[in-house]
């Protein structure tokens, strides 16, 4: 093996402990990948920048668009409607289910799975009915429904067009439909018959009800009247009312051990506990907020607590409160911030946002409508009934259909056809001028358009030639369907370590150079690349739908594991039986 080659290998083994540890945004993890494989003169620079005028990253931003258009016109209304009149819990895990699954198919998966998220606490509050019985297969149906056509996910619209470059024929936009539909149909059964019995049933349905999440840090400034000036923390026995002292605030000084320190007016008392309790103790001790954060509306307008969740790839993620713009453009009062398993100790303005983490905000009523559609936030508070001209839903839904049939005759190639439908919308108003630009996932652009030279890399320096070299020892003399369950079962451990898109980078070349070995044809190996990357259900970061209901419904890590492992288990033994009769060897 060259040096390159093994280069090749350090690099990938890096990228995946970044991808893993989430510590680094996937796309500067992309983009750090780029630039080492440039600069170690594995790949040119014009193979650098390939992956950006790729038809895949293309397509992908012209669907996130079209996808903006179905949301913001009010086409899910109906269908939203319609859900918030069941009652039975069963019966509502079911219509959701069978609801996303279809429209998970041509809308992107955070978008649909934001828009119902709201909605579902509701009416579970409502119902009595455990958030945690209903968000975990809500989500999971939006993959199931990502994966039926080739414009549901973004790793399918990869897949074909790394496929091509392997020589293989293009992927008809429905081809996916006939594994996908009964991969979906199997996967909501098991979900109402087996996987029922596996979600958690100890979390209490008013645990999704505002105000009632989990622990918010917030800061509280003692004020001349308070009964704790002159007492020490330790004296005031906080920990008793539920109030949990992480750092005491005065001026310039931090004090981190803060419990024999007397307290005097004008401190600030950085402090953890559940909602409710904080707000308790405020008023009990004559503490007010910090003014720091306080907006005051002088025209007396009605506010509302409002509970908003930062989105996956959000605008928002590492950013602090100094660089959002939720005061002046809201009117709004920061009351708190909860980082769901973490003890946040720094200040609340000095804190960088993460995916999932939820701040408390008081607003005017009238700017929560504007707030819903800030594509940085998942608004989790009760959502008005919000009127739009249903003419616009009917445009933007016979728009989007004429971009899959257009697509589907194969009158335009996928992506103009897309570009087309894009500003189709945009010369009808679906959305608006600036919001087609906020509403893009850039992050999974640029990720896009920066990790697929990876691929190009493995295949120039032949460490893809190693790796199937390896592979197919492992398969022996097994035939091409224990080769294509090796693909399959590598893919999705690959999936939950770094996500679908890169392991559909480094696995679609290989599983072409695998299929060549056992003397097979390639398009069911790729098949299984798609299948088994788009379908990840094992972990809570394993995709951006999970990581939004795992917040949201209150589970733990191994809730996703317990009832995602054998999921993907019936999904790869669907798969071995299906693909060969689909797309034979």
């Amino acid at each position: 093996m060259t040096w390159q080659a093994w280069a090749t290998a350090g690099i990938i083994v890096f990228a995946m402990v970044l991808f893993a540890s989430e510590r680094v945004r996937v796309d500067l993890v992309a983009l750090i990948t780029l630039g080492l494989l440039v600069a170690l003169g594995i790949v040119t620079p014009d193979q650098a920048l390939s992956g950006f005028a790729n038809e895949a990253t293309v397509t992908v931003a012209a669907m996130f668009a079209l996808a903006l258009g179905i949301e913001r016109s009010g086409a899910l209304e109906p269908i939203i409607r319609m859900l918030s009149r069941i009652r039975n819990p069963w019966l509502l895990t079911l219509g959701i289910m069978v609801a996303t699954a279809p429209l998970g198919a041509f809308i992107k998966n955070t978008a649909l799975v934001a828009t119902f998220l709201p909605l579902t606490l509701r009416i579970c509050q409502r119902t009595g009915t455990s958030p945690a019985r209903v968000l975990m297969p809500m989500a999971f149906a939006a993959q199931m429904g990502g994966v039926c056509t080739l414009v549901g996910t973004s790793s399918n619209l990869l897949v074909d067009s790394l496929a091509q470059k392997q020589g293989l024929q293009p992927f008809g936009i429905f081809e996916f439909t006939p594994l996908g539909v009964l991969l979906a149909i199997a996967g909501i059964a098991y979900m109402m018959i087996i996987g029922r019995w596996l979600l958690p049933k100890h979390i209490n349905a008013e645990s999704s009800a505002a105000l009632q999440v989990g622990k918010y840090v917030t800061e509280l400034k003692l004020m001349s009247d308070s009964p704790l000036v002159g007492q020490t923390i330790a004296e005031a026995r906080l920990g008793d009312r539920g109030v949990y002292p992480l750092e005491l605030l005065r001026g310039e000084q931090h004090m981190w051990s803060p419990r024999t320190q007397k307290l005097s007016v004008g401190d600030v008392l950085l402090v953890r506990g559940e909602w409710e309790k904080l707000e308790e103790f405020r008023k009990q001790a004559g503490l007010e907020l910090n003014p720091e954060f306080t907006h005051v509306d002088g025209n007396g307008a009605a506010n509302v607590m409002v509970e908003a969740m930062v989105a996956p790839a959000s605008l928002a993620e590492d950013r602090t409160l100094r660089d959002l713009d939720l005061l002046p453009n809201y009117q709004a009062t920061v009351l708190g911030i909860h980082r769901r398993g973490h003890l946040l100790r720094d200040q609340i303005r000095d804190v960088a946002f993460r995916t999932g983490d939820v701040l408390m905000l008081l607003l005017p009523n009238d700017e929560i409508k504007r707030l819903r559609h800030d594509d940085r936030f998942v608004v989790l508070h009760e959502r008005d009934d919000v009127r739009r001209p249903p003419h616009k839903a009917i445009v933007a839904v016979a728009i989007m259909a004429g971009v899959i049939i257009v697509s589907a005759l194969r009158w335009l190639p996928i992506p103009i056809a897309a570009i087309c439908g894009v500003a189709a919308m945009a010369l009808t108003r679906c959305f608006g001028r600036k919001e087609v630009y906020e509403g893009m996932d850039w992050k999974i652009i640029i990720m896009l358009g920066a990790i697929l030279p990876l691929g190009l890399a493995m295949e120039t320096t032949g460490l893809a030639h190693m790796v199937v070299n390896g592979a197919l020892d492992m398969v022996g003399t097994h035939g091409p369907l224990a080769a294509l369950l090796m693909v399959y079962v590598l893919t999705a451990l690959l999936t939950e370590l770094m996500g679908h898109n890169p392991s559909v980078v480094l696995m679609v070349g290989i599983a072409v150079s695998v299929a060549h070995a056992v003397h097979a044809d390639p398009r069911p190996f790729v098949v299984a690349v798609a299948f088994a990357a788009a379908t990840s259900f094992a972990t809570p970061v394993g995709y951006p739908t999970n990581t939004m209901v795992y917040y949201a419904g209150g589970y733990r890590f191994l809730d996703f594991t317990k009832v995602g492992v054998p999921l993907i288990g019936l999904f790869c033994v669907l798969s071995m039986l299906l693909i060969p009769k689909i797309w034979p060897f």
